[in-house]
């Protein structure tokens, strides 16, 4: 909720810091710049020092930080409690999934487990921006108050009820690794942030040379390191290349895009912020609740064939989505919506299912931290893209531009959503191999 909440507390904030063009598009991307730049990292430092006390760890860092997004004063102080809600975050998530992989047994049980993880992500992101319009109507700070103190009644009791669980191995800890990566990953977001504002500046140009060099450099340590924060071996797991590869493709081609459509149906057919929350809600409502009945699939049906599939149907509502902002017509996006929610419902419960079984099981949080990072990575290009494909048409100030606009990034996101399915079919090999021992067992 914390993460969506900016979608519609954006225009309160701007006008509260006289926040400009560029400056806007910080505030959207500070959290997941944090997430990204962390999430493996946490994940690898939880499996080693314990999942409960990275979670316990995260959730009391985003109440501290939230706490100081509401009393932020100017569009700066903001965007850094923005950032350091991210690396709070992905503390939070990457521990979470290490947590629930090592409490359900791999099975039926953890198949329902991981279906709830995922209904509580887009439970979540489908809450937040409609809670954000609800309050925004008292302050836009209200709801990061709420969620301030929402993050410390769940900091108590994750101390008092989780168990504790650890796979220290030997050796030192890979600092250097974890800051070379970490290096990387935020100048990597930086410059998709600082290229909205135009992709041949020098300051684009200068951060993506710095992320690339970087991530040379922590290459080079993982090989070296003799405990290292990411085996590089695993990418030549085609499990683990598949789980990796269907995280980027969700958030290149259905986060990127779905996340900023209401956006564009606000400018081009005037549609109020509160109603585009509603039908943001009604993708992520559907979702959530798909991905909880994700479990009643049967055990042939393995998460490789789910990701395809939920990619399939992303696609499918974005194409029923073409030509609805030139006829102006929301009505007419309603169906797509709830297509591409169902889609969306079965690659949530998915990828957390492959995130964990694509990794040893003692690595289990750094397998989720290295999912939810290329998923986050994957959210910034794909949003960076879209709205460059839909705000590059000539004249695109005008609604008749952005309306064309829209459907020439609809599909865009549609050829995207397709690679990611045949990319999920393409990695089969021990994947197949692996599901139909799982379902054998149960």
């Amino acid at each position: 909720m914390n993460y969506t909440a900016p979608m519609l507390t954006l225009p309160g904030m701007t006008a509260s810091f006289g926040t400009g063009v560029s400056g806007q598009a910080w505030l959207m991307n500070a959290t997941p710049l944090g997430l990204a730049a962390l999430l493996l990292v946490s994940g690898s430092l939880a499996d080693d020092y314990g999942r409960k006390r990275a979670f316990v760890t995260g959730t009391a860092g985003l109440a501290v930080t939230v706490a100081l997004g509401a009393a932020a004063p100017s569009t700066l102080i903001f965007t850094l409690a923005r950032i350091a809600q991210g690396f709070a975050s992905a503390a939070v998530i990457a521990s979470s999934l290490g947590l629930i992989a090592q409490a359900f047994p791999a099975g039926r049980h953890r198949v329902r487990a991981m279906g709830v993880w995922g209904a509580a992500l887009s439970g979540g992101i489908a809450a937040g921006p409609v809670a954000a319009a609800g309050l925004g109507t008292l302050d836009w700070r209200v709801c990061y108050v709420l969620y301030a103190a929402a993050a410390l009644v769940l900091t108590a009791i994750a101390a008092r009820t989780l168990p504790e669980s650890r796979a220290p191995r030997p050796g030192k800890p890979d600092l250097l690794g974890a800051a070379l990566l970490g290096l990387a990953l935020t100048a990597l977001l930086a410059a998709l942030t600082v290229g909205r504002d135009g992709w041949l500046r020098p300051a684009v140009g200068g951060l993506a040379g710095a992320a690339a060099v970087l991530l040379a450099a922590f290459v080079v340590a993982e090989r070296r390191s003799s405990a290292p924060m990411l085996d590089l071996a695993l990418f030549r797991r085609p499990e683990f290349l598949g789980a990796t590869s269907g995280a980027l493709f969700v958030g290149l081609g259905v986060i990127g895009l779905f996340s900023y459509f209401p956006a564009l149906l606000h400018q081009t057919i005037g549609m109020p912020e509160l109603g585009t929350a509603w039908l943001f809600c009604l993708w992520s409502g559907t979702a959530l609740l798909v991905a909880l009945q994700a479990k009643r699939l049967p055990p042939q049906f393995t998460a490789r064939h789910q990701l395809a599939l939920g990619f399939a149907l992303s696609a499918v509502g974005a194409l029923s989505m073409l030509g609805a902002m030139q006829a102006g017509s929301w009505a007419r996006t309603v169906p797509g919506f709830l297509v591409a929610g169902v889609g969306s419902g079965l690659l949530n419960a998915a990828l957390p299912r492959l995130a964990v079984e694509s990794v040893p099981a003692d690595r289990a949080s750094m397998g989720s931290g290295a999912n939810n990072t290329a998923r986050y990575i994957g959210s910034s290009m794909g949003l960076s893209l879209t709205i460059v494909v839909a705000t590059s048409a000539p004249g695109a100030d005008s609604a008749d531009a952005l309306a064309h606009g829209a459907d020439t990034a609809l599909l865009t996101g549609v050829g995207l959503m397709l690679a990611g399915a045949v990319t999920a079919l393409a990695f089969r090999e021990r994947t197949a191999r692996r599901s139909r021992a799982a379902g054998a067992a149960r």
